[in-house]
């Protein structure tokens, strides 16, 4: 019988095999899993090794099987809607490589696009028709104004001609990280007769999905190593049914591929799932662990509705916290969508938007932007090296930030303890203490 842990430390305690020392603030950028889905895996990975052959050839399509009924609820789609690929990158690559594209199309995106994203569609750019546009959002921004900037966009693209055939966004953001309406851009899409991928990074096991499959986006690609706690790497692309005749390879092009007018055997499998079912030789294990996360997630948590709650409101009440010791702000926008997540933003009391020679009322240098890199540079590597924690920062609308993540292993405790180091840092970085 499992049995419930509280939220906090006690949680990172009992299920976590994070060092002693460590301080885990940045779980958006790679995630973590818990020790029972660590020995699921060790168990699938000695399975592999005992019996390689019937292993992969025998056991593995059945248990990504298991894994893709046991994902589709969370998603309200189709069991034979989902695959799985190595991450999101993957699946918005596969998308962009499949689609034939044409003089005039037009692929658009924002401005908070993930930078391994934006590089896929400028490398597309370079060998096909296709064109992109950049709408430019700077935050704290309402939903509406969003949504207004991309409806306007895509009236102004088409009045020179142009078509957009794509719209590429986020369910949260990466930097800033905020919460998208991408549930009313893609309404918008629907409208504007736009194809719609949604780079769902930060979705499964962040916010409530559970509706995907009746807002039918045309493709969705959501990491579950970051959020859902299977380990690296594992993303669920869902394309529904109508979309699927688009997707004609995986990446890389493997043996579901089928010729034009060929009928392969797929083992009662539709096209698409045999796809994606066997994409060279790769460990597969992550993908097969989907259903010990969220049997952990269930069993031990709680369920997902309650794992939500704790993350969102430590997420708040932690920012609110660390931006009280720095005496700075934390980002949000007036109805207070964009912070429905896992994520705070807080700004850092480093005076920006000068030349670097300046000083404020206050006498503190003015720092310019393109001090910004040295300075998040010094501030990452001095984080690691001197408390054991990483730290998300960037600069973004003339504000340096820290991204935070609530997370169900931290109290606030932790976010306390990062205020005052933080506090720290920056004044020897205002007293010009730090050089380099």
């Amino acid at each position: 019988m499992t049995i419930k842990v509280p939220f906090g430390h006690r949680m990172r305690d009992a299920h976590f095999s994070f060092s002693p020392s460590y301080t885990p603030l940045n779980h958006g950028s790679f995630g973590t899993h818990p020790k029972s889905v660590q020995a699921r895996q060790n168990e699938l990975q000695s399975l592999a090794a005992q019996r390689p052959d019937t292993h992969i050839v025998f056991d593995l399509p059945n248990l990504i099987d298991e894994s893709r009924t046991a994902i589709a609820p969370l998603l309200g789609v189709d069991v034979d809607e989902v695959v799985f690929v190595p991450n999101a990158t993957t699946g918005v690559n596969t998308v962009l490589r499949n689609l034939k594209w044409e003089t005039g199309d037009v692929v658009v995106h924002f401005s908070t696009i993930y930078s391994a994203c934006e590089k896929t569609i400028s490398s597309v750019d370079e060998l096909t028709p296709v064109e992109s546009e950049n709408v430019r959002l700077e935050y704290p921004i309402e939903d509406g104004e969003i949504v207004r900037r991309f409806r306007e966009r895509v009236e102004k693209v088409r009045g020179e001609g142009k078509r957009i055939r794509l719209a590429m966004f986020d369910t949260v953001l990466t930097f800033p990280g905020a919460r998208m309406p991408w549930e009313r851009l893609v309404e918008a899409c629907k409208e504007l007769d736009v194809l719609s991928l949604i780079d769902g990074a930060h979705g499964v096991g962040h916010i409530d999905l559970s509706e995907l499959g009746k807002l039918s986006p045309d493709f969705f690609v959501s990491n579950c190593h970051k959020w859902l706690y299977t380990p690296r790497g594992c993303a669920v692309f869902y394309v529904p049914f109508r979309n699927q005749r688009l997707i004609r390879t995986s990446l890389p092009t493997s043996h579901g591929y089928q010729y034009p007018g060929q009928k392969p055997d797929t083992g009662g499998k539709t096209p698409f799932v045999h796809l994606f079912e066997f994409v060279a030789t790769i460990d597969y294990s992550p993908y097969a662990c989907v259903p010990a996360a969220l049997e952990f997630r269930q069993k031990v948590c709680g369920g997902e509705a309650e794992i939500r709650k704790y993350c969102f409101d430590l997420a708040r009440t932690g920012g609110q916290c660390v931006a009280e010791i720095l005496g700075t702000h934390v980002m949000d926008n007036k109805t207070k969508t964009m912070s429905q997540c896992c994520f705070a933003n807080v700004a850092l009391p480093l005076p920006f938007g000068g030349t670097g020679k300046e000083k404020n009322v206050e006498g503190q240098k003015v720092f310019s932007e393109e001090e910004a890199p040295r300075i998040q540079k010094w501030l990452n590597a001095t984080a690691v090296k001197e408390f054991d924690t990483y730290l998300q920062i960037a600069l973004h609308s003339g504000y340096m930030w820290v991204r935070l993540s609530g997370q169900i292993y931290l109290e606030m405790k932790d976010f306390e303890w990062v205020g005052w180091r933080l506090k720290d840092l920056c004044a020897k970085i205002n007293s010009g203490e730090v050089n380099g």
